[in-house]
């Protein structure tokens, strides 16, 4: 198993300086980087603060020169945000500044607060669709030549200019969860992402299970890959551990209320919760977030993070998004890197 670090500037608030936020987030990749990570992830997200990456391509264009070895990843590009042949060449032209170093992850989105403001009375099953529609297009565009005439998008043929650098174009990555998506993912000649997010192991198998399950449904396909993306927390001792468990509680309450799209949102936050608010989820407790995430001491953490191996799983992804300050951040990739990864050597 291989790892990497998937990562954001988070501004939970009007005092954090966003150029400090951005030379942190560096900082972490660069990290990663020296560590012997396989790739860096960042994603795209709009008008949040919770989640600052109006393009990750831009960023890790920066990281490219930032860092020396890593995969630099898009995790993940919004699909229908994107007209096809502008990704197809901001992606190559991306590649290429890279010296061919990018993946390419693609999702449909989740947080309908974004839907409206970028593809306004546009649902998740459409946004689903657009992605269906995105894929082989872009995949056609890089060979070049490429007409289309879809629901969403139409143009004479076209090619990709430039054209990436990889052979046949950077890794696409599919962000699945349904069976729909792992069979479209593996249909396409694209490697999957999953993420349980607060729903713990028993969610991490059930997520192979359906990969193995769309991978048997398409025999003559070749296997693609698959990423776990998951919270991790190395820490120090107990007391650590369960302050990290009550940190992550909190941005999954966040997560929820962005998610939920429900509370008022001024300056790109939105409504504080309170303790009040936090302390009365239904579902997310510091107590869950310690069962079903991996937030632990470096030697729990690699007896179960030897079972996702074990599972099928190519990429581990230390998912740092946290709420955390920087130096807590910090302090935990260093454990991983130096207490956790030698034993997957």
């Amino acid at each position: 198993m291989r790892f990497s670090l998937f990562a954001h500037m988070e501004r939970l608030s009007p005092d954090q300086d966003q150029k400090q936020l951005y030379d942190e987030f560096v900082e972490l990749a660069k990290i990663a980087d020296a560590g012997g990570m396989h790739a860096v992830w960042t994603g795209e997200h709009h008008g949040m603060d919770f989640t600052v990456a109006p393009n990750p391509l831009l960023n890790l264009v920066d990281l490219a020169h930032q860092t020396k070895n890593v995969r630099l990843g898009t995790g993940t590009v919004i699909a229908p945000f994107w007209h096809p042949i502008r990704l197809a060449g901001e992606a190559a032209m991306t590649d290429i500044i890279t010296d061919g170093r990018l993946d390419l992850g693609i999702a449909r989105g989740a947080y309908s607060y974004e839907y409206e403001r970028m593809v306004p009375g546009m649902d998740a099953w459409d946004a689903g669709q657009r992605m269906r529609e995105l894929i082989p297009a872009i995949q056609g565009l890089w060979q070049g030549d490429y007409a289309q005439d879809g629901a969403y998008h139409s143009f004479p043929a076209t090619t990709s200019s430039p054209k990436p650098m990889q052979k046949g174009g950077p890794p696409i990555w599919v962000a699945a969860r349904d069976p729909n998506s792992h069979e479209f993912a593996v249909s396409n000649g694209c490697h999957v992402q999953v993420t349980p997010l607060w729903q713990g192991d028993g969610e991490i198998t059930k997520l192979m299970e359906t990969f193995n399950e769309a991978c048997a449904k398409f025999p003559d396909a070749k296997r693609p890959e698959i990423m776990l993306l998951n919270h991790t927390y190395i820490a120090a001792d107990a007391a650590d551990a369960q302050k990290a468990a009550e940190e992550i509680n909190s941005f999954y309450c966040n997560f929820g209320a962005w998610f939920k799209n429900e509370r008022n949102v001024s300056q790109g936050r939105i409504e504080p919760l309170t303790p009040e608010d936090i302390a009365a989820h239904p579902f997310y407790t510091a107590e869950a977030m310690l069962r079903d995430n991996v937030i632990a001491s470096p030697d729990d953490a690699i007896t179960r993070i030897k079972t996702y191996a074990d599972m099928g799983y190519d990429e581990y992804s230390f998912w740092i998004d946290s709420g955390m300050c920087f130096e807590r951040k910090r302090a935990s990739l260093l454990r991983f890197i130096n207490d956790v990864m030698p034993a997957f050597a």
